[in-house]
């Protein structure tokens, strides 16, 4: 397992492959849909500091709020990514994003966009939200709660030992584009034996 320590240089990302797994530690934040609209869209500055040489994990948790006002993390499992696919680059390159944690895979304009601002796209287990959850050791801030509810919310989380697999890297390297094409050919031979 390689350790990851936000913030995170492009030297060390640049250094990870396709199949490495690693487990990170520190300050990621969450971002679904609505979130990367509006980083494309407006651009907003009170962000920054939180995603510059961070890692974006699309996850719409599950939050309970305790009465002295500190939030718990009840479930964070990955969201599907290829939603964000029309976003990605740009709010990478914007936002000198290192990492994006999800499940699924990316396109072509995300590996593009990986190579170019020396990220790698990771994927976390579906299905183990509270396992995952157990990483996060404290939730220092939230962006955008009222007005784009708890799911859509820029959650900072601080997270010890994370697990996760580079699953795009930025070499080029996509697993899922690997997969895609063996299970194609794959199914040319059954095809092609009937």
């Amino acid at each position: 397992m390689i350790k990851i320590n936000t913030p995170v240089d492009e030297e060390k990302i640049r250094s990870l492959k396709v199949g490495d797994e690693v487990l990170i530690s520190g300050s990621i934040v969450t971002a679904r849909d609505r979130a990367h609209k509006y980083m494309v869209e407006e651009r907003p500055d009170d962000i920054r500091g939180d995603l510059e040489n961070s890692i974006i994990y699309h996850c719409g948790p599950v939050m309970k709020k305790h009465d002295d006002g500190t939030w718990e993390v009840v479930a964070a499992g990955p969201t599907t990514s290829i939603r964000e696919e029309i976003y990605q680059a740009d709010v990478m390159e914007e936002y000198k994003v290192r990492g994006v944690i999800g499940k699924g895979g990316m396109g072509p304009k995300t590996l593009a966009g990986l190579a170019k601002t020396g990220a790698v796209y990771l994927h976390a287990i579906g299905g183990a939200s509270q396992v995952l959850a157990r990483t996060v050791v404290s939730v220092p801030r939230v962006y955008k709660l009222e007005e784009f509810g708890v799911p859509e919310s820029f959650w900072v989380f601080t997270v010890k030992d994370f697990p996760a697999v580079v699953t795009m890297d930025s070499h080029g390297g996509s697993l899922h584009d690997k997969i895609l094409a063996t299970a194609e050919e794959e199914f040319r031979s059954i095809v092609d034996s009937l």
